[in-house]
Parts: C-alpha cells; sequence; structure tokens
C-alpha cells in the first residue's frame, strides 16, 4: 500500500498545490505517464452547480501538473458514466481537497468505497489533500467541514487505523485571543471531545504544509522545504488520557505511533 495524505493544498501567499506538487512528482515518479482517476466531489462552490465545481476543480489541477511539468491523463470520476471501471483502470487515485461530507456522500451513492479500498490495498497508489486525507481512515469524524449533506454512513476507505485532523491549528496565544475576544474550544478541545467519546481511537493533528507518506505499515513525516513565518511543522497524536506527542518531521513510525 502506498499513500501521500497531504494537511493541505494551499500556503499562505503562495499557488494551489504549490508546495506540494514536488511532493506528488516524487510519489507518483516520472517514468511513465500515468492514468489517474481524481475524485472531486469534495469541492462544492457557491453559486456554481455541482458539475461545474467538479469541472473547474479537474482544469485546475490538470493546470498544477502542467505547470509543473508532470505529464499525466487526469481523469474525474464525474465525467465518466462508470467511475468503478475508471478507478479499476487507473494508475493512481486523486481525491481534492473540499466538503469531507460531501465527498463521502458521494463516495457511497457511487457505490466507490470498497472498490477504490480493494484496488490501493493492492497497489495503486493513492493520494489526497484535506477532505482527501481525511478520507483514508475509518471514518470522516475528525473532518473540521460543516455537515452540508448527510451521508448514508461516516465510513471511508480505512488505509489507515487511525483518525487524521487535518489543517491542525494550535490554540491561539493569549494575547491573539485578546484581540479576537474568542473564547471557544481549540482544536485540542474539539479532539479530546471526540477521544472521550471514541477512546479506542488515535487520533493525529496534520500541520500545515506536512504530509504523511505510508508505505505499507511505515510512515514518514513529510514537510515542506520552506517555511518562512517559522510556523511550527510538527505532527500532533493524541490519545484517551494520554499526555498529547509531537512527532518530529522527517521521522519514520508504524501505525501504532512507535518511532522506527
Amino acid at each position: 500500500m502506498k499513500l501521500l495524505l497531504i494537511s493541505n493544498s494551499t500556503n499562505y501567499k503562495e499557488t494551489y498545490l504549490g508546495w506540494c506538487m514536488p511532493l506528488i512528482q516524487e510519489f507518483l515518479g516520472t517514468a511513465d505517464k500515468k492514468k489517474i482517476a481524481f475524485f472531486p466531489y469534495a469541492v462544492v462552490r457557491n453559486g456554481e452547480t455541482l458539475e461545474a465545481s467538479y469541472n473547474a476543480a479537474t482544469e485546475k489541477v490538470k493546470g498544477c501538473f502542467k505547470n509543473f511539468g508532470l505529464e499525466a491523463d487526469i481523469v474525474s470520476t464525474h465525467s465518466v458514466a462508470d467511475p468503478v471501471k475508471l478507478v479499476n483502470e487507473s494508475d493512481a487515485i486523486m481525491v481534492s481537497g473540499g466538503n469531507t461530507f460531501h465527498l463521502v456522500y458521494e463516495l457511497h451513492r457511487n457505490k466507490l468505497i470498497e472498490p477504490v479500498r480493494r484496488k490501493v490495498l493492492e497497489g495503486t497508489p493513492y493520494m489526497g489533500w484535506s477532505a482527501g486525507s481525511n478520507v483514508a481512515c475509518p471514518t470522516l469524524r475528525t473532518t473540521n467541514d460543516m455537515p452540508i449533506i448527510m451521508p448514508t454512513s461516516f465510513d471511508c476507505f480505512d488505509f489507515v487505523p487511525f483518525q487524521i485532523n487535518p489543517h491542525y491549528i494550535d490554540a491561539y496565544p493569549e494575547a491573539v485571543n485578546d484581540a479576537l475576544t474568542h473564547a471557544g474550544e481549540s482544536r485540542q478541545d474539539r479532539i479530546e471531545e471526540f477521544l472521550c467519546v471514541n477512546p479506542e481511537i488515535t487520533v493525529v493533528g496534520l500541520r500545515e504544509a506536512t504530509a504523511l507518506w505510508v508505505e505499507n505499515d511505515r510512515i514518514t513525516l513529510r514537510e515542506y522545504e520552506k517555511n518562512p513565518y517559522n510556523k511550527k511543522r510538527e505532527m500532533i497524536v493524541l490519545k484517551n488520557g494520554r499526555e498529547v506527542r509531537e512527532i518530529q518531521p522527517g521521522s519514520t513510525f508504524d501505525f501504532a505511533m512507535n518511532l522506527v
């Protein structure tokens, strides 16, 4: 199994997929032109039909690949009559970020969960960002997104045995809180609520400009080579009743979060 699970598509004041295209190229390799099944279902844009949103998302990703000089035949699942057939014929699978609830709704509606899971477990590379990383987990329940639609199930691809919270941010410093007059829960608070109800599950917080590179049962935390704003890149590991852990970029670990 080979996965690239990216926290975010866009860094502050940078282009879409700009920071992670080198990772995507490394992940896919350059030996052959790959046929990629692209899942745009998370992209829901105000004032557009879903088809228009999906078309725009597909063209945007194609443009990123072209601008980076990475050749690929990117075919969107929404543009074909039989998306399961597309999955079975593809060399790689790529899932866009956006709204995780809508993504999972469409995955179940189109009966794509099991075909994608089977294909990836057989060795087809899978990459996704934000919502696309969320759905690599057992369920969508650690998404940050608004529940704009109700899927028939919260079950996802279940490639990894833990939950991911993408775009993880720390609690605001006190001075920022004073300026914002924000007294609500931090991201950590909300994840700990989840853990209270689901004590058997591990949740990892992926900060911006980081990604999980998974090969079989080994995971490496990758990061963007640039860090102009000196942001934290460590991955947060949260378990019920345990001290919060941080894993450094460049570290390799197993599914139980043990360093190897």
